[in-house]
């Protein structure tokens, strides 16, 4: 089974509604999505851990989510190169 974490554009006949970024912007857009699913994902359920159904739930949830993810975001940026050099010592590169 082969599995690719590369981003490729989906493979389709119909035009663009949005114009792309140029591919140099890969190295900051991938971590700015990826943190940003994964911040709002975690935060909403630690917060959901630690205060439970609260009518407050959404502005704490908010404000935890917004920091960790400017906490994340600028490590993600910095590790991600160190973490695909590592990846790339443990697993196979892909045939061409």
């Amino acid at each position: 089974m082969r599995v690719s974490l590369e981003c490729e554009p989906a493979a389709t006949s119909e035009p663009d509604l949005v114009s792309k970024l140029p591919a140099r912007y890969n190295a900051v857009v991938l971590p700015l999505v990826l943190t940003m699913l994964m911040t709002v994902i975690v935060s909403g359920i630690s917060t959901l851990t630690a205060i439970g159904f609260d009518p407050a739930w959404p502005t704490v949830w908010l404000k935890s989510w917004v920091l960790s993810w400017a906490v994340a975001f600028p490590v993600m940026v910095f590790v991600m190169p160190i973490a695909r050099r590592l990846v790339g010592h443990l697993v196979e590169a892909p045939p061409r």
